[in-house]
């Protein structure tokens, strides 16, 4: 399991390299915005809080740092480029929110990796938590569900899903779905 915070450490870093190498910051831009984008990372799901398929709350880094999961308020997307922005913290604004839908993109990414059939690995059932992949949610926000019902192709792996979410159920393909990382376990062979 090192390797997973390794690798989320490194695509901080290669991101924030990439975000802010252009201009320079004072000591307050800077904390403020090292500060905005902890809160992104520490608000990703590790695992289920339950064994209940009911529940649909993840743990998160948050969870072990405040008691509880970080909030933050929703705020309007700053669209166009940044570097033409006057106002410094618009800036801050629109590079936060580059940042944290680069990295959550990338997060996913790297959770969704399939390696080149070297090892099995089981298909989705019911009652697993996921994360679903959804473009325009707030940077500390996840769409977290559980898979209700499964439908498996004619190969018997599993392409399509119902997952129960807060919102409701929905219908969600294999692609745009998930599974949380200390949910895997290696199918028996």
């Amino acid at each position: 399991m090192g390797g997973l915070w390794e690798a989320g450490v490194k695509s901080f870093k290669t991101l924030f390299y990439k975000s802010t190498a252009t201009r320079k910051y004072t000591f307050e831009e800077l904390a403020t915005l090292l500060a905005r984008i902890e809160a992104c990372l520490n608000s990703r799901p590790l695992a289920p809080m339950s064994e209940d398929p009911a529940d649909l709350l993840a743990l998160t880094p948050g969870h072990f740092l405040v008691g509880g999961p970080l909030l933050a308020v929703v705020e309007p997307e700053i669209k166009g480029v940044t570097t033409s922005i006057i106002n410094r913290w618009q800036h801050l604004k629109a590079l936060h929110q580059h940042f944290r839908l680069r990295w959550k993109e990338e997060y996913l990414k790297e959770l969704h990796k399939r390696n080149k059939w070297r090892a099995p690995t089981r298909n989705l059932r019911a009652g697993d938590m996921v994360v679903g992949k959804e473009d325009n949610l707030p940077s500390n926000e996840w769409r977290l569900g559980r898979v209700d019902a499964v439908f498996p192709g004619v190969d018997g792996h599993v392409r399509v899903f119902d997952i129960r979410t807060a919102r409701g159920l929905i219908k969600r393909p294999i692609a745009k779905v998930v599974l949380l990382p200390m949910e895997e376990v290696a199918c028996p062979q």
